[in-house]
C-alpha cells in the first residue's frame, strides 16, 4: 500500500478531510445557535405568533457586562406595538403609518430599542456629552464655531440657536448640534452633526437643517438629561431626523421621475 494508507481504500487524507467536514458542520450548527441569542424568537405580524427556525433555541446564557450587571439571552422580548396597518393580509406586505411615521418610528424612522443608560468612555463615564460638561473639549481656531448662530430649517425659518456642541470623548469628533428653541417652547433640541450645514459668512453664519421643517424641529424627541444621552436616545434622536428626509415634505414622499 502506497504511503499514509489506512486499507486499500481509506487514507489519512481521506480521513481528514472527512474529520473536517465534521467540523464544518457542528461550526455552522454553532454559529446559527449562537445567532438565535438576540432577535429571537422572531415576532410576525400575527399576535402572539413567535418562530423559532429550523434549529431549536439555544439554552440561555448569562453574560457579566462591564458596569456589574447581567444580561441573559435569549429572552423573550416584549411585542411592540405599531401605530400602522398592513395593506394586505399576509406576511411582508406593506405598513401604512396611522399616526406621524416620524414620531411613531415607522420606516426610515423607526429605531432599535437598546439600553436605557448612557454610554461610557475607558475611563467609565458617559462618552457622549456636551462641550459645557467636556471642558478639555475645544473647537479648533482654524475651524468655525457655530455657538450662537441661527440654525435654519428647510421650511427656511429660523428655528433657533445654536447653544452647544455635544462632543465623542473616545473619538474626539462632534456627535451633535444643540439648539435652543426660542419661547415660548424654550426646549434644547439636538441634531446630528452630520445632518447639519455649517455655512460661513463674512460676518457669523448659520447652520442649516435640511432634513426637518421648523415645526418637526420643536417637536423632535429630547434627552431626559440635559447633559447625558442614553444609547436609545441616541438611536430615537438620529432616526427621527433621518426620516425627515423622506417625510418632511410631500415632495419627498413621491418618486422622483
Amino acid at each position: 500500500m502506497p504511503t499514509g494508507a489506512i486499507t486499500s481504500y481509506i487514507d489519512v487524507a481521506q480521513l481528514t478531510l472527512y474529520a473536517f467536514w465534521i467540523f464544518f458542520a457542528f461550526l455552522i450548527v454553532y454559529l446559527i445557535l449562537e445567532s438565535k441569542r438576540e432577535g429571537f424568537p422572531l415576532i410576525t405580524s400575527k399576535p402572539g405568533e413567535r418562530l423559532t427556525g429550523i434549529l431549536p433555541m439555544p439554552k440561555p446564557k448569562t453574560f457579566i457586562l462591564r458596569d456589574g450587571t447581567t444580561k441573559t439571552v435569549p429572552m423573550l422580548e416584549p411585542e411592540e406595538i405599531v401605530n400602522a396597518r398592513q395593506l394586505q393580509n399576509f406576511e411582508g406586505a406593506p405598513w401604512v403609518p396611522l399616526g406621524d411615521p416620524m414620531q411613531d418610528g415607522m420606516g426610515p424612522a423607526g429605531y432599535a430599542l437598546r439600553a436605557t443608560t448612557p454610554e461610557l468612555d475607558y475611563h467609565g463615564v458617559p462618552r457622549t456629552v456636551p462641550m459645557r460638561v467636556a471642558d478639555d473639549h475645544w473647537v479648533a481656531p482654524e475651524d468655525p464655531d457655530p455657538r450662537g448662530w441661527d440654525v435654519i430649517t428647510v421650511d427656511g425659518e429660523v428655528a433657533g440657536t445654536v447653544a452647544d456642541i455635544w462632543v465623542d470623548r473616545t473619538e474626539a469628533q462632534a456627535r451633535f448640534i444643540e439648539v435652543a428653541l426660542p419661547d415660548p417652547l424654550a426646549r434644547h433640541v439636538i441634531v446630528p452633526v452630520e445632518l447639519t450645514q455649517v455655512a460661513v459668512y463674512a460676518i457669523g453664519g448659520q447652520v442649516k437643517v435640511v432634513s426637518v421643517t421648523a415645526a418637526m424641529l420643536a417637536a423632535a424627541p429630547v434627552t431626559e438629561s440635559p447633559d447625558v444621552i442614553t444609547s436609545r436616545e441616541e438611536d430615537r434622536i438620529s432616526a427621527y431626523f433621518s426620516a425627515g428626509h423622506l417625510y418632511a415634505t410631500a415632495s419627498r414622499m413621491g418618486p422622483i421621475l
